[in-house]
This record gives structure tokens, C-alpha cells and sequence, in this order.
């Protein structure tokens, strides 16, 4: 996800941190100049924003969320596919299947071993 809140506060003729923080404070949101200057940062976007806070932001900018959300290009190339994991093997070496029997021709009366505790 990009970030673009400065990009649009700039739309709307704001270009510093001190006049987006007073105008989120005239619509009621009280952000401390730390968090202001988190948001403001054109390089490391908010780990977190509240949905309380990105409302106001929103109201105040005249945007909705996708305008201040921006989704990154995707990488280009098809997606690399997904290992199969292999069966796991019990000590005399016979490989069993997570469900209820062993992954190869073994009876069906033979226990199954145990899982490792969680």
C-alpha cells in the first residue's frame, strides 16, 4: 500500500504539517506533532491508522480511504507456485498422512505415530 497523504493535501493547497494538523484540529481530531509528522512522512507510510482518524482525514481532504490508500503495482512475472510439502516420515521410515492412515500401501492396523506437542 502507498500512502499519499501529502499528495492530497496538496490538492487542496496544503503543504505543510502545521496546516494539516490545524485543520484536522477545527474538525475535531487532536493529533500530537509526532503522529502528525508519522503521517506526514512521504517515506515510510503508517504501520496503523484508526478508522476514527482516517474519517476526519478524509472529511477534511475531501477524499474517501482509496484516495489516501493506494495499491503498490504488482510485481510483474506470474506468481511462483507453491511447494507441496512432504509427507512426513515416522522412524521406520514410512511416510503417513495427516489424516487417518499411513500415505503409502501399510495395513491399517499398524498405530499411527504421535504429533509433536503445539
Amino acid at each position: 500500500m502507498r500512502w499519499q497523504l501529502r499528495l492530497r493535501a496538496a490538492e487542496r493547497g496544503v503543504f505543510k504539517a502545521v496546516e494539516m494538523r490545524r485543520l484536522l484540529a477545527e474538525a475535531g481530531l487532536r493529533i500530537s506533532t509526532g503522529k502528525m509528522s508519522a503521517l506526514w512522512s512521504a517515506t515510510v507510510a503508517p504501520v496503523s491508522v484508526r478508522l476514527d482518524d482516517l474519517e476526519v482525514i478524509c472529511r477534511v481532504l475531501g477524499c474517501d480511504a482509496a484516495g489516501l490508500l493506494a495499491l503498490e503495482d504488482p510485481l510483474p512475472g506470474p506468481p511462483a507456485p507453491l511447494a507441496s510439502p512432504e509427507p512426513a516420515a515416522g522412524k521406520d521410515g514410512v511416510a503417513w498422512a495427516w489424516n487417518n492412515g499411513p500415505a503409502t500401501g501399510q495395513p491399517a492396523g499398524r498405530p499411527r505415530p504421535s504429533l509433536p506437542p503445539v
